[in-house]
């Protein structure tokens, strides 16, 4: 892994971090899922790619419930979502799809729950946010050099 990438996934867990208190939940395992096509030769995939497809669809969710239960527009977890694309898959349409697509399903999974906000919604974003940083940690700390 590159400087630049090990400094953006850092910054992701701060602010995953910074966000809830020092508790964190284990990570759940999402199965890999493949698609037909998957060879692209220009495609570089990474062995943490699991962890980042988890990692995006938290941070969509997050994105939601924050904004959901927020009176001000937060964009800063969507912010960090493009500073993930960017820095994890320059120059690579497939992986760059397949990450947008999992922030999008996190988003739409409590988009079609939640209308308002409640105070399980509350406690669902605090379990992400939770998860999240526990696996940016994980990571970070198993790829990052």
């Amino acid at each position: 892994m590159n400087h630049r990438r090990l400094i953006t996934l850092l910054s992701i867990c701060a602010a995953l971090a910074a966000a809830f208190p020092a508790f964190a939940q284990p990570a759940a395992t999402v199965p890999e899922v493949q698609t037909p096509g998957d060879t692209d030769s220009a495609e570089r995939p990474t062995p943490y790619d699991d962890q980042l497809s988890r990692l995006a669809e938290i941070l969509g969710s997050i994105h939601y419930l924050r904004n959901l239960c927020n009176t001000g527009k937060e964009d800063s977890w969507r912010a960090d979502m493009q500073q993930l694309l960017d820095t994890e898959t320059k120059d690579e349409p497939k992986r760059k799809e397949r990450l947008t697509a999992s922030f999008n399903r996190g988003y739409r999974s409590f988009a079609s729950v939640y209308t308002d906000c409640t105070p399980q919604a509350i406690v669902a974003e605090e379990r992400y946010r939770n998860e999240g940083a526990t696996l940016a940690t994980e990571i970070t700390a198993r790829f990052g050099n």
